[in-house]
């Protein structure tokens, strides 16, 4: 009986199991989120509506939120059975030509299911408010904002308390000045393993008796007695500050420390030996401070050490000590921008780990190194700013893995090596402002495909413009300016696709290996090193080249910076010209340019700069366009040029208002004299046929001056009530 009993049991609890099943898989289905059927709830879906209405979107980041289901819209996601908004990315990435701030709005409290927010270099400026205290559920926060702007700030961080469950925070460039709670907040997330403050102001902070950040990856500012009782910290950054002194002596006793970050915060004196009891170490940056003196030998006996950043201070001495050569681990040593003098040692020893050497902008001197077969992993080489001499060696081809070469403003002379060939991984080349010579077909043939930078500015290569570089289908930035280059520009130069593109499908180096270029753009020079993917430039200047503007050049929509000045140029300007919408700034001065301004150069709404002078241009500027904007400078030069703002008019133009008659005037002397004799005749008959038209019946009907008067006393009656 018993058993019986048992199976009818199991039976039923199998039943309802099935039944329970059935019904869940249901509600997934009918509710899965990305699913075009499920519905969002209509509360959230309103605050949603609300966001988009009230903030300005240039680059159409929320053109899909349309319609009812905002599941399905692009920057969201929904819970897969519940149908609520948990996701919410509305992350813009910053961008030099759009400077729009929203204010920061105060329902996104109203999602209070959201898992995730990222708010990142969206725009919002002014005071966060403490509604997000609301998203309790949160687990990721980025309301990260753009380089030093800090439209965003926080008078009490006390909302951020609420968020027990958050794991992910980066207020990064916020301006936290005023929160002077902020450390005590922090220390009130027990679930927070990662925490960026960039530049946030953090110059103070209520103390607090114990910190518990234990788990926590810092990248944050933290002061005195904030983290020197963390002993089993790894990971600590404090980048961005203003110390105003050397290193804290506390830091020395935190001996499990990895990585240390202490770059921008003006550390001063020399590097203290104790720094060598952290010898767990793998990376250390001291960059963009006051540090003085030698390089130590010390640092060598860091044996875990893979990389060291002392770049930007004011390090003089020789290049390397001997210990820091013989490292065997060190993958980045970057040393650039401080006073090493001497040669580069012409070092034999192997290092075969080293990926990165940065010893630009010193007072280096001497032989460039034949040593490079011994660094066949190395992937960045920058010796550039020094005062380097002699001629590239064919050993620079060993180092077949390399990314970037930049060897710009050094005394270098010669040919290039045909060895650079080797190097087909290439992005970026920068020989700019040397004495390098010779004909750039010779190594340019089999070089790397990948070549997105190309900057020999300043030399002494002669020749003709190889047609291989229109094989470059990643190149985005050409610069051969002030050489002795001869013959036409390629009209295979419209092959260059990354320059017909409207913005840059890829970075234009792999991240972690950014390495800045000197450019002259605007009539000036400038660095562009994070935003240099976004440049599109070609400077052909100060050459020997002839021939017309390719029509074909035209094809290049992307680009921002055109300079073909100081040629022999000669033909028109290319009609279609108004196809490269994005030119920032365009230079075909001192040429031999003819013919007349196409009237489209008007509707490039971008340029900022413009220089058109000392060619053979004719006829009139384009009127009532962009182009009468600019100076008179950018048009000077050429004689039978005219119009605003180069002339007040062109010849031809209206005739005086009040033609003079002269009898004198050969033929239609007596004409003009007869037309201006009438002239003078109707004006008076005129003015007492109009007078007296009016005026005459008013005087001799007397119902109808009645009439007028009446009618002129009601309109002051209603104009000044009667009064």
């Amino acid at each position: 009986m018993a058993t019986v009993m048992d199976r009818k049991t199991t039976f039923v609890v199998l039943l309802v199991h099935c039944y329970l099943s059935l019904a869940t898989l249901t509600c997934m289905l009918a509710y899965a989120g990305g699913n075009p059927n499920v519905l969002c709830r209509k509360g959230e879906r309103d605050a949603l509506f609300t966001l988009k209405k009230g903030i300005i979107d240039p680059s159409n980041l929320l053109s899909s939120w349309i319609g009812q289901e905002c599941c399905t819209w692009k920057g969201i996601a929904c819970d897969n059975i519940t149908g609520h908004v948990v996701r919410l990315n509305l992350r813009n990435p910053y961008h030099p030509y759009e400077d729009i701030y929203n204010h920061f709005p105060s329902f996104f409290g109203c999602l209070r299911n959201l898992r995730y927010l990222n708010l990142s270099e969206a725009g919002f400026m002014g005071t966060i408010p403490h509604q997000l205290a609301n998203l309790s559920n949160l687990h990721t926060l980025d309301i990260r904002q753009r380089f030093y702007y800090m439209p965003l700030q926080v008078d009490n961080l006390e909302w951020l308390s609420h968020l027990s469950l958050l794991e992910f925070l980066d207020m990064s460039y916020v301006n936290l000045s005023k929160a002077s709670n902020w450390l005590q907040v922090m220390n009130m997330l027990p679930s927070l393993s990662e925490l960026h403050l960039f530049h946030c102001g953090l110059d103070k902070y209520d103390p607090i008796p114990h910190v518990n950040f234990s788990s926590l990856t810092i990248k944050v500012p933290l002061l005195g007695v904030a983290v020197q009782n963390m002993s089993s910290l790894r990971n600590l950054l404090l980048s961005g500050n203003n110390f105003s002194y050397t290193i804290p002596k506390w830091l020395y006793n935190m001996t499990t420390l990895e990585r240390l970050y202490l770059p921008g915060n003006n550390i001063q004196g020399v590097l203290p030996k104790a720094i060598g009891r952290l010898s767990q170490l793998i990376l250390l940056d001291l960059s963009q401070n006051e540090l003085e003196g030698k390089i130590p030998r010390f640092l060598g006996n860091l044996c875990n050490m893979q990389h060291l950043d002392l770049s930007e201070n004011n390090l003089g001495g020789g290049t390397l000590p001997d210990q820091l050569r013989e490292h065997k681990k060190l993958s980045v040593l970057s040393l650039g921008g401080n006073k090493l003098s001497g040669p580069i040692p012409n070092d034999r020893r192997r290092g075969d780990l080293l990926l990165s050497l940065d010893l630009s902008k010193n007072l280096l001197s001497g032989e460039f190194p034949d040593c490079w077969m011994n660094y066949s992993q190395l992937r960045v080489l920058n010796l550039g700013s020094n005062h380097l001499t002699g001629n590239i060696p064919s050993s620079i081809g060993s180092l077949t893995a390399l990314l970037v070469l930049s060897l710009d403003k050094n005394n270098l002379s010669g040919d290039l090596p045909v060895s650079l060939q080797n190097c087909k991984y290439l992005m970026i080349v920068d020989f700019s402002e040397n004495h390098l010579s010779g004909s750039l077909s010779n190594w340019l043939g089999n070089s790397s495909v990948d070549l997105s930078a190309l900057v020999l500015r300043s030399n002494k290569f002669h020749g003709s413009i190889p047609q291989e570089i229109c094989h470059f289908n990643f190149l985005q930035i050409v610069d051969l300016a002030s050489n002795k280059l001869s013959g036409p520009i390629p009209r295979c130069f419209g092959n260059l696709s990354a320059m017909a593109e409207q913005s840059p499908t890829r970075t234009t180096i792999a991240s972690g290996w950014e390495e800045p270029v000197f450019l002259v753009t605007k009539g000036k020079e400038y660095e562009y090193g994070e935003m240099l993917s976004l440049v599109t430039s070609m400077d052909l200047s100060s050459n020997n080249l002839i021939g017309e503007i390719p029509e074909e050049l035209t094809g290049l929509y992307g680009v921002r910076f055109l300079n073909l000045s100081n040629n022999q140029l000669y033909g028109k300007i290319p009609e279609n010209i108004s196809a490269m919408k994005f030119l920032e700034s365009l230079d075909i001065s001192m040429n031999q340019l003819t013919g007349v301004i196409p009237q489209s150069m008007g509707t490039l709404t971008f340029l900022s700069y413009l220089n058109l002078s000392h060619n053979n241009f004719s006829g009139r500027i384009p009127s009532g366009t962009q182009l009468q904007s600019f100076g008179a400078l950018s048009f000077i030069g050429n004689h039978d040029l005219c119009g605003p703002p180069l002339t007040p008019s062109c010849s031809g133009d209206d005739t005086p208002l009040e033609p003079i008659p002269n009898v004198d005037d050969e033929g239609g002397g007596d004409g003009d004299w007869i037309d201006m004799k009438w002239f003078c005749i109707s004006v008076p008959l005129g003015f007492v046929v109009g007078f007296w038209g009016v005026v005459g019946p008013l005087a001799f009907n007397k119902a109808w001056r009645y009439a007028f008067f009446k009618y002129l006393d009601d309109i002051k009656y209603k104009l000044f009530g009667g009064v």
